[in-house]
């Protein structure tokens, strides 16, 4: 039953607006419901006194809004409610204050350097369905389709952590948590170990999606230097001496964006300094999947005697991406915090895909299909090396990874990688430029070149592209310089 309605016959309003007022209002206040049903109009015209048009025309006018619908024969019901009163928010306005944190946009181009993926042609799409048809005819699928435990699929957490003590890169006092892909780990980790403004020391250049991770949790954010040759470690030193950080995040091997690698001799130091400093070393283990040669070095966390440092791995980069099932194993006390941390979070990784991995890797398909990745990747970081040394222009240079997915450029200065993308898409080749990886230290002249979703072919024809835009490009400066200074007159 509606509140009583009260009409004003004394006002300049018509009867049936005032109706049409009252009834929107109750709408807004949650007395009328989408779905409710609206008295009959001969029902409340007797009830208000007033003749049935003015209801009728009242219900008309809600009707033009979009709020109630008329059946034949059945009557009239609320459709929707109406806007609450009150100016519209001012998206706009409300968003300003967040901080501007440039996102990668990766644009249309016929060959891009600009995505470090692996390539969707390699991926084994027999073998994964016909893993999907034997977990779908398994006894566990009925589990699988439960909620899960926050910390992961057990029967993958106990096959990855098993896997980690067999190459003495996990310890007795460690343990597992499974995450939707690395990027979630560096989420989680920044809400245990960053969220009230420590200080965190990165790589510099590094790829964004972990810098912006920290900023955005209010992280004081400090990059370390690395170059062409690598992380600056010395650089590093005097940072925990000066800065006195609460946590340092490394890419070891075949860092991103510049495929460099830390030495065995730089991985202890970086131990030895991170001990004397009290810092917790949090490893990006992402890409040593991918070395096309001798394997990649040990792991910090192998080297670790005291077991403190945090790992972290992922599926993504070696298998599928799409399936968001990554890693982190560290002091089995870190994990149980970051393990709530996960649960407030979403839960729990999506368990279907933890399963599928499983079966896929115990069925002996991942490593095979392990093998044809680095054999192809190989192939491509030759021709993408090959092709920078043959049509970069002179002055250009370039990191020589062994392996991974990307190799950065460092073009001859004034030169910028930002305003030269422009040229390059204009003729269908694309990359990132150096700042959207920049710290600290925006290398105007540096771009990442992303070569493992291009088969050789398609790498030698861009970085071929690339090399005549660029030199076009350093062509046109040269000319505008000039000569030397003009003879003194005598």
């Amino acid at each position: 039953m509606l509140p009583d309605l009260t009409l004003d016959e004394s006002t300049a309003t018509p009867l049936y607006r005032q109706i049409a007022d009252q009834l929107r209002h109750l709408m807004q206040r949650g007395h009328l419901a989408p779905g409710d049903r609206l008295p009959p109009t001969r029902t409340l015209s007797l009830h208000l006194k007033v003749n049935r048009a003015t209801v009728i025309a009242a219900y008309e006018a809600l009707e033009s809004e979009g709020l109630i619908r008329s059946h034949v024969g059945r009557g009239s019901f609320v459709e929707r409610l109406p806007a609450l009163p009150g100016p519209k928010l001012n998206w706009e306005e409300i968003l300003a204050s967040e901080e501007g944190l440039p996102a990668p946009v990766a644009a249309e181009a016929e060959i891009s350097f600009a995505l470090a993926r692996p390539a969707g042609d390699l991926f084994p799409e027999e073998d994964f369905r016909a893993t999907l048809r034997e977990l779908a005819a398994s006894r566990e699928l009925g589990g699988i389709l439960q909620l899960g435990a926050p910390a992961g699929y057990a029967p993958l957490r106990r096959y990855l952590l098993q896997n980690a003590r067999e190459q003495n890169a996990a310890g007795d006092d460690d343990d597992i948590l499974i995450t939707s892909g690395v990027q979630q780990g560096f989420d989680l980790i920044q809400r245990l170990l960053a969220s009230r403004g420590e200080t965190v020391v990165i790589e510099d250049p590094v790829y964004p999606g972990l810098k912006n991770v920290f900023v955005r949790g209010g992280a004081r954010v400090i990059g370390a230097p690395v170059g062409l040759g690598g992380l600056d470690i010395d650089q590093v030193e005097r940072i925990f001496e000066r800065e006195r950080p609460r946590l340092m995040l490394v890419t070891p091997n075949y860092q991103n964006p510049t495929g460099t690698s830390l030495s065995v001799g730089s991985r202890h130091a970086l131990l030895t300094f991170a001990r004397r400093h009290g810092v917790v070393l949090v490893e990006n283990d992402l890409y040593s999947g991918l070395h096309y040669g001798d394997a990649a070095p040990a792991p910090i966390k192998k080297l670790d005697q005291n077991g403190d440092t945090v790992l972290l791995r992922s599926f993504s980069k070696i298998a599928f991406p799409g399936l968001r099932v990554g890693w982190v194993i560290g002091p089995r006390h870190f994990i149980g915090r970051l393990t709530e941390a996960k649960q407030w979070t979403d839960l729990h990784t999506d368990q279907l895909s933890q399963a599928a991995l499983l079966k896929f890797a115990q069925s002996g398909r991942l490593e095979a299909h392990c093998e044809k990745m680095r054999a192809e990747g190989l192939r491509r970081l030759r021709a993408a090396l090959a092709a920078c040394e043959r049509y970069l222009p002179k002055g250009a240079r370039f990191t020589r990874p062994s392996g991974g997915m990307n190799l950065w450029v460092r073009l001859a200065d004034p030169a910028d990688s930002t305003a030269l993308l422009e040229k390059a898409r204009a003729r269908g080749v694309s990359y990132l430029p150096g700042k959207y990886f920049a710290v600290a230290r925006e290398e105007a002249a540096s771009l990442r070149i992303s070569f493992a979703g291009l088969d050789p072919a398609r790498i030698d024809h861009g970085i071929r592209v690339l090399g005549e835009v660029f030199a076009a490009d350093a062509a046109v400066r040269r000319a505008r310089e000039p000569e030397g200074p003009a003879p003194a007159l005598v």
